[in-house]
């Protein structure tokens, strides 16, 4: 297996960090602990720092610091070559990698940017680097705006050089190629590239990647941010000079664009606001006032009291000038921005040869699932089978954010429920992009299915004293409205919790979903994350003190669960003593829950009690319990009752930074999945991934 790969543009402005992240991801699939190295960076001005660096330091919060991760601010290499002392500046790299390779599994090392005054020397110090490396390159070239040859020379170029210093070429990926044209160019980049360059992928070109967010707008123009600081992530997708009357501009405003207009043109301003505000026209990402005007204090006032409020900066230059400056704002994938990193690692994805990439770089089998390899396992699960999954709380932002990267994801069909009018004015202003006619949107308030969802549950609960004017009612409500279509097999599953509390999500389920044959209890899992495997914890969220017979139960579902994602399941019951070693009212409970488990599940590993360390330490499970098989490397840990799961799920979450995904519910006949109020996005697609991949069971 190689360990290490040197990643080369052929040119300035080739998408880069789009690749990095991508190849970053695909090694963390194999092997956990993954070092990013750049040997030569742009000089920074005072306390900055280069972007890749800090986007793949910060985003996997590796353990290296900024001063571990580079050698040479480019001024100091071109001086230090300039002296003829090349031994000393690829030793000085050499020592600094190899202090990387020592303490990783694997080193991504990333060439220079080849921008601004001295680039012309870089792409010979980039071969010469990776050859003194003894690493194996990506080629990487860009397409946007240019003819075939201008594409493939570059390319060309590059390959030879690296050839001539006998580098191994891994592959050629040409980056920012209009959708239409990928074909095309494959077909050209196997035909004129010499045989020696690998493989070869073509990655679109995405308007959103090439789109700069606002703050990176205010920073490049050098703007001071007067209004709008908490959507600063807006894309800029266009620039848009306006001098001209307000019902003028109004004819030509566009969705995702910057308005560039002198500061003393309130008209403007305010207009801008309304129709942002109106469903009849586009809505502006954000305003630039041009010329050092800025708005009188009582303007001032009336903004600030908006609920919200596009950003507005504020610029000393003219109009003209600011336009002039606007066209040389450069895009960048920054840690701050989910949006662009989603994409861009489902580009990578989409569009790179994997197979033969991971043939020459990443061949052999990971020990264990990583966290990476488990997340992409997931979506591949999910696409094998798709389902459709209903989304209640269609007015959450997050919500809607997590709709956009599924839909790029491509492996799951979704329904929302809401407002059509006040999801589709949110999605405006959020500046998302998502198609309707692939998640449609329904409102139980004025839906034709209602009706026939109210007589179903009255049916269902008229037992239980509800009434057909109490369905009715009931079915306005986004939860049992969302459940009732699981129920009536109209969606495969459902997730909800961002907005609902726990009971009125999973309430509806309980009533009418009910449990799976052969099944009392309905508990659940978190799936956890750590730093160099997956393991799983239950049950953190649904039953308070589990009788024995519950808690064996929950740990045969657990096991079957675990399995059903990729984990091979060794149980561990646990307890406050290990073995026979404790006795008291609660681990004769886990012990009688043990057995129950061996006689109902013989097919699963299982030890209990067991204490935690005893569980997941290797060194200390066979100290403990020297002839268990699954002492030391538990994967499905069970607790006691929800206290301690609870409890040691937070704390493991927050103390170490594992990503907790859950709590994924089990039992159930069909999948319904609980959010926390405080989910992210990222949680929001993985729950809903997973929810389609339960659903497949059904």
């Amino acid at each position: 297996m190689i360990k290490s790969i040197f990643i080369s543009s052929a040119e300035p402005y080739s998408g880069k960090s789009l690749i990095t992240l991508g190849v970053y991801e695909t090694i963390l699939r194999k092997t956990p602990k993954v070092a990013f190295f750049k040997p030569i960076i742009r000089d920074q001005v005072a306390g900055g720092k280069d972007k890749n660096i800090d986007l793949i330091c910060s985003r996997y919060n590796l353990s290296q610091s900024y001063e571990e991760s580079f050698v040479y601010y480019r001024k100091e290499a071109q001086k230090l070559l300039g002296k003829g002392k090349m031994g000393e500046f690829v030793e000085t790299i050499l020592q600094k990698y190899k202090a990387l390779e020592e303490k990783n599994d694997f080193v991504i090392v990333e060439g220079s940017d080849y921008v601004g005054e001295g680039s012309y020397f870089e792409f010979d110090i980039n071969a010469l680097v990776a050859k003194n490396l003894g690493l194996p390159v990506l080629i990487i070239g860009q397409g946007l705006g240019r003819a075939l040859d201008e594409i493939l020379n570059p390319l060309t170029m590059a390959i030879e050089t690296f050839h001539h210093q006998d580098t191994k070429i891994l592959g050629v990926i040409t980056n920012r190629v209009m959708p239409e044209r990928k074909k095309e160019l494959i077909k050209a980049m196997k035909k004129q590239l010499p045989a020696i360059s690998g493989f070869h992928s073509v990655i679109p070109v995405d308007p959103i990647l090439s789109s700069p967010t606002l703050q990176e707008v205010a920073e490049q123009l050098g703007a001071h941010v007067l209004f709008g600081e908490d959507k600063l992530d807006n894309l800029a997708t266009s620039f848009q000079s306006v001098a001209m009357q307000l019902n003028n501009y109004l004819k030509i405003m566009k969705d995702g664009s910057v308005a560039l207009t002198p500061g003393d043109r309130l008209d403007i301003l305010m207009g801008a606001l309304q129709a942002n505000a109106s469903q009849n026209f586009p809505s502006i990402s954000g305003m630039v006032l041009t010329g050092g005007y800025n708005p009188p204090k009582e303007v001032f006032k009336l903004l600030e009291g908006l609920p919200t409020i596009f950003p507005v900066l504020s610029v000393k230059e003219f109009t003209f000038q600011t336009s002039v400056n606007a066209g040389n704002i450069t895009s960048s994938i920054t840690n701050s921005s989910s949006r662009k990193i989603n994409i861009a690692l489902e580009l990578f994805d989409k569009n790179i040869d994997l197979k033969a990439f991971e043939k020459g770089v990443v061949s052999t089998q990971a020990a264990g699932v990583t966290p990476k390899m488990f997340i992409y396992q997931l979506q591949k699960l999910a696409a094998g089978n798709r389902k459709c999954i209903v989304l209640p709380e269609g007015n959450d932002d997050r919500i809607l954010k997590a709709i956009e990267i599924l839909q790029k994801k491509d492996v799951v069909d979704m329904i929302v429920l809401g407002n059509k009018d006040e999801i589709k004015n949110k999605v405006k202003l959020l500046g998302l992009v998502i198609d309707f006619d692939k998640t449609p949107i329904i409102d139980p308030t004025n839906s034709n299915r209602s009706n026939d969802y109210a007589k179903a549950l009255y049916e269902l609960r008229k037992q239980r004293g509800v009434s057909l004017e109490m369905a009715t009612d009931l079915m306005t409500d986004v939860s049992y409205f969302g459940t009732m279509m699981v129920h009536k097999g109209e969606a495969d599953g459902m997730v909800s919790g961002a907005d609902h509390t726990t009971q009125h999500t999973i309430r509806p389920a309980l009533q009418f979903i009910k449990t799976k044959p052969g099944y009392k209890v309905v508990s659940s899992v978190f799936f956890m994350l750590l730093d160099d495997r997956v393991v799983a914890y239950g049950d953190c969220a649904v039953n308070p003190n589990p009788t024995a017979e519950e808690l064996a139960e929950i740990a045969i579902s657990s096991a079957e669960t675990a399995k059903r994602f990729g984990i091979e399941p060794k149980v561990a019951l646990l307890s406050y003593s290990s073995g026979e070693s404790g006795k008291g009212e609660e681990v004769e409970k886990v012990r009688s829950a043990t057995e129950i488990f061996k006689e109902k599940a013989p097919q699963f590993k299982v030890e209990g009690p067991i204490q935690y360390d005893a569980a997941v330490d290797a060194a200390i499970g066979k100290k403990k319990l020297p002839n268990s098989e699954v002492a030391g490397k538990a994967t499905v840990l069970i607790f006691p009752d929800l206290n301690t799961g609870n409890n040691t799920y937070k704390a493991v979450q927050r103390e170490t930074g594992a990503i907790a995904i859950g709590p994924v519910l089990q039992g159930l006949s069909k999948p319904v999945n609980d959010l926390s109020r405080g989910c992210l996005v990222e949680d929001i697609v993985n729950t809903v991934i997973i929810t389609a991949i339960q659903a497949q069971e059904e």
